[in-house]
């Protein structure tokens, strides 16, 4: 049999958490869900033991009593939420009362579908429950996507434990791992989220190494080797717009970084504008590099290019991502493909470029890791 690659690829990237728009009025015939489960039930599991169970909600007053016991505990949090942030812009706002109108109406969903699998949680950290039945419940979610119905993942309601326990009759040797509002969606033209690109939040062979492409074996400068430093900061973007753009913060955390100044001191800071770094490296001494900023976004992104626009020798950048409760900063940087040291010493040792390129990375990332987190250190303790 072959297999539609584009239409898998399509129900696997489109299948969201689906609130405001599942269809509460259209009824859904029971041997659907049941096809979809049994879709779910071959997703893999622990020792090939069949150990998952499903509970299918479909009584009116059953249904009620979720959607109570959802609502005085998250479901009212959430209501709470969604009306303090109506109309404010924030990046929680729409997914609140997304969230806000599920806990409304969880009561008048057709179905309410309940994995559970045999077996106590032990908070020990250890694999073994949760990784045999995750799967399977993505894998429901999937089928229900692929024949026009939907879902969402809810999970909040299960901290009443014992209250959802005793409603639904479910054993204490069970764990219930989430909770499906089964219907029909209102359309099926789900868009893609957005989500990095995969070689932007993919490392190869150790958590320090990216490439734009390949690697080639060996690593070459072609590749586009660099690495990535991130770090939570509980303030906004905005607070922490100031101190990432200020070109002289690094010199403060890094070791070879020692400082820059303006070229047009003067002149307002946008793309374009340009900067000579001061630099210190045993290898190489102490080099100057002019630098030129290619990206400005106030809040979200900056980046320069070092040595030549066209053709640079490194190019760094950081990105500032909210996500609700703080700020995730993400520092990023890719060398070459241009003229710096980094290639002079490749010149000079052909025979050894992979090995000058991954300990070039793993110095730059040390150092990147704890520009980060003097940023964050410097943002808290201001607020």
């Amino acid at each position: 049999m072959d297999i539609d690659v584009a239409s898998v690829d399509h129900a696997l990237s489109t299948t969201r958490a689906v609130r405001r728009r599942l269809d509460l009025e259209r009824e859904v015939d029971q041997q659907i869900i049941l096809d979809c489960i049994d879709v779910a039930e071959q997703a893999p599991t622990g020792g090939n033991l069949s150990s998952r169970r499903w509970l299918l909600v479909r009584d009116p007053k059953i249904k009620e009593g979720l959607a109570e016991i959802y609502q005085r505990g998250a479901g009212q949090w959430m209501v709470s939420a969604a009306n303090r942030l109506a109309g404010s812009g924030h990046p929680q706002e729409r997914n609140m009362a997304s969230a806000a109108h599920l806990a409304e109406h969880l009561a008048e969903v057709p179905a309410i579908v309940i994995p559970t699998i045999i077996g106590r949680h032990d908070d020990s950290g250890r694999p073994g429950l949760f990784d045999s039945v995750i799967q399977a419940g993505w894998s429901f979610c999937v089928a229900l996507r692929a024949r026009g119905l939907g879902t969402a993942w809810v999970t909040a309601v299960l901290a009443e434990q014992d209250a959802v326990k005793e409603l639904l009759g479910i054993p204490d040797h069970m764990t219930e791992i989430a909770m499906f509002p089964v219907a029909w969606t209102k359309g099926t033209d789900f868009a893609l989220a957005p989500r990095h690109p995969a070689r932007s939040v993919t490392y190869f062979d150790s958590f320090e190494r990216t490439f734009e492409s390949g690697p080639s074996d060996p690593v070459r400068l072609a590749d586009g080797p660099g690495t990535i430093a991130e770090i939570d900061i509980d303030a906004p973007p905005s607070a922490i717009w100031p101190v990432i753009t200020d070109i002289n913060l690094s010199a403060a955390y890094s070791p070879e970084f020692q400082g820059a100044e303006w070229v047009d001191a003067d002149a307002p800071i946008g793309v374009g504008s340009s900067f000579v770094g001061t630099n210190h490296n045993d290898a190489f001494g102490e080099f100057k590099v002019p630098s030129f900023i290619d990206t400005f976004d106030e809040n979200v992104s900056f980046g320069w290019r070092t040595s030549d626009v066209g053709n640079p020798g490194a190019r760094w950048r950081f990105d500032l991502e909210s996500t609700g409760s703080n700020t995730r900063l993400r520092y990023s940087m890719i060398l070459g493909p241009g003229p710096s040291g980094l290639t002079m010493a490749i010149e000079s040792m052909p025979d050894k470029e992979d090995r000058i390129i991954n300990r070039r990375v793993r110095t730059q990332h040390t150092a990147m890791l704890q520009v980060v987190a003097g940023v964050k250190r410097t943002v808290e303790a201001a607020i």
